[in-house]
């Protein structure tokens, strides 16, 4: 690379966007485009429009009822009219495109306004106002030729499942493979300081909202997996001394590998909670539940996220379930090693553990 290719990347920039549009309109390859409706919606798309001379769209102005004191207000000279005036000024400017990002409450004026347009030759497209929901992974799609829109849908959806499922199975073989001499060694000693199984066995939530049994190395004197489970607090009695070492460490998680294999756990995903705490939980936090429409994970983004730990309020557990949110709406094989990364030095930090 020349010492001239920024300063021909910067005139190209500059360039390009002024060039572009004379370019497209003098092979008649460039289209007109307004847009119904001047809220927040129509002021993006209008936005996107302008920044993007290469989509050969002129954007050349909004129509709307509703005056410029709600939403946003439209830039000066782009507020072309009513609506009822719409279908008049397509006909007369030879208007190639219109956006309808009226909200999906106005159906009466949106049906009036395609009626309207029936006697013009231009394409129209609805933007539906999705963003008024919590989109868990939006998708597209078609049944049979009618348009289906997923607003809250698992991401793990086709090749991203099988590529998610294959990782999950690669990583926690190796872990088991490594770390079964120390497995072995926490099983042993476990066995020989206190009273009790080496496995906790514990019923949480899975996949879909399905029971699962999670293990762990036995880190209590109690095996609590009723209608009420008391969670660790610091300086937990119930906490053994082996136990306490553990929990601080997480090596006590190590057994969820062989739940990894079963199909029951991902290496990353929301942390499985306590039946007992699902139950209280999706009474009182809205959304909690969509963090099951993933196998849950030994580590997580909230569990990196300073999230760690005992949740003794209620704004705690809600940050918790937000983090898992996100993690659904982002999710991509990059962010689960990012996450990986990221546990191996919480770990290390000891961070909020008990």
């Amino acid at each position: 690379m020349t010492s001239t290719t920024p300063l021909v990347l910067f005139a190209a920039h500059r360039v390009i966007p002024l060039i572009l549009p004379r370019v497209l309109a003098a092979e008649g390859l460039q289209r007109t485009a307004v847009i119904a409706g001047a809220n927040g919606l129509g002021q993006d798309l209008g936005a996107h429009l302008r920044s993007r001379p290469f989509l050969g769209i002129r954007f050349a102005g909004y129509f709307d009822d509703r005056g410029t004191s709600r939403d946003r207000k439209p830039a000066p000279g782009n507020n072309l009219g009513d609506l009822n005036q719409l279908a008049d000024y397509v006909r007369e400017h030879h208007i190639d495109m219109i956006y309808i990002t009226l909200p999906m409450t106005s159906q009466p004026r949106i049906l009036k306004l395609i009626a309207d347009l029936h006697d013009t030759t231009a394409s129209v497209y609805f933007v539906p106002d999705i963003f008024l929901y919590d989109l868990i992974q939006a998708r597209m799609e078609t049944i049979g030729g009618i348009p289906v829109l997923a607003v809250c849908e698992s991401p793990f959806y086709g090749v991203d499942g099988l590529i998610k499922r294959v990782s999950d199975i690669v990583f926690a073989s190796i872990i088991l493979v490594l770390l079964m001499p120390l497995m072995l060694g926490i099983a042993l000693a476990v066995k020989l300081t206190s009273p009790g199984p080496v496995l906790f066995r514990q019923r949480r939530y899975g996949l879909d909202g399905r029971e699962i049994l999670v293990y762990k190395f036995r880190s209590m004197s109690v095996l609590e997996d009723g209608n009420v489970v008391t969670q660790a607090t610091r300086n937990d009695r119930r906490v053994t001394p082996l136990g306490a070492f553990l929990r601080k460490s997480s090596l006590d998680e190590l057994p969820q590998f062989i739940n990894v294999l079963q199909g029951r756990m991902s290496v990353v995903g929301p942390r499985p909670h306590a039946i007992a705490h699902n139950e209280m939980y999706r009474k009182l936090i809205p959304r909690y539940m969509i963090r099951h429409k993933v196998r849950p994970g030994i580590t997580g983004l909230a569990q990196v996220s300073g999230l760690r730990g005992e949740t003794d309020k209620l704004e705690k557990m809600s940050a918790r379930i937000e983090c898992d949110l996100a993690y659904l709406r982002n999710w991509s094989l990059l962010l689960d090693l990012k996450i990986v990364l990221m546990t191996v030095v919480v770990v290390l930090k000891k961070q909020n553990v008990y």
